[in-house]
């Protein structure tokens, strides 16, 4: 079977591959995630996912390389991590009571005969109004430092949206397993018989 790697270091996006009950390798990618000059979310994340995939392929060239990237957009424009408590609370606070978009893009490198596959998953988080008391709990309580959007869905978070909406759920972890699994079949690893 062919030994697939992941390029990331997130112990989120290993935590969801792990689902799939697959053995895999994950490695750090060698990405520059600057954006473009007026480069849009969902080229951005394509362009990152591509270009995570394949930055290791010289370290692993006979293998299936998966790269992922994501980002937040609420208002037009896109969120980063916060990185800073002030910075969670700024972004929730901007959040509350509205929609925020992820965009997650997703790559699939073949590094023995270079086929690529990619492809943008977005999801939309419908946020329910937040009081400031709500938001400085949270982040106290959670800390999502360095999640886009400043939450963790599979934690705490959950508790401040109104509803969800995407084809995916995972995506909103950072892994789009519905849209992995049919690139695996595609380059003929089925999850269920391997």
């Amino acid at each position: 079977m062919t030994q697939l790697v992941l390029a990331s270091t997130s112990p989120y996006r290993q935590s969801l591959l792990e689902k799939l009950g697959i053995p895999f390798i994950a490695a750090a990618p060698d990405a520059d995630e600057t954006p473009l000059i007026d480069e849009d979310a969902r080229h951005l994340v394509l362009r990152l996912a591509q270009q995570k995939a394949q930055s290791l392929a010289n370290r692993y060239p006979n293998h299936l390389i998966i790269g992922s990237d994501q980002v937040c957009v609420l208002d037009g424009k896109i969120t980063g991590k916060p990185l800073t408590e002030e910075n969670a609370c700024l972004q929730l606070t901007q959040a509350s009571g509205h929609i925020v978009t992820f965009y997650t893009g997703l790559a699939v490198f073949n590094s023995a005969n270079g086929q690529l596959q990619t492809e943008c998953e977005p999801f939309d988080v419908h946020f329910r109004p937040l009081t400031q008391a709500e938001i400085a709990r949270y982040v106290e309580k959670e800390s999502p430092l360095y999640c886009a959007g400043s939450f963790k869905s599979e934690g705490l978070g959950i508790t401040l949206f109104e509803r969800l909406n995407g084809r995916d759920p995972n995506t909103l972890v950072g892994l789009p397993l519905i849209a992995l699994c049919q690139m695996l079949r595609n380059e003929g690893v089925n999850p269920l018989l391997a």
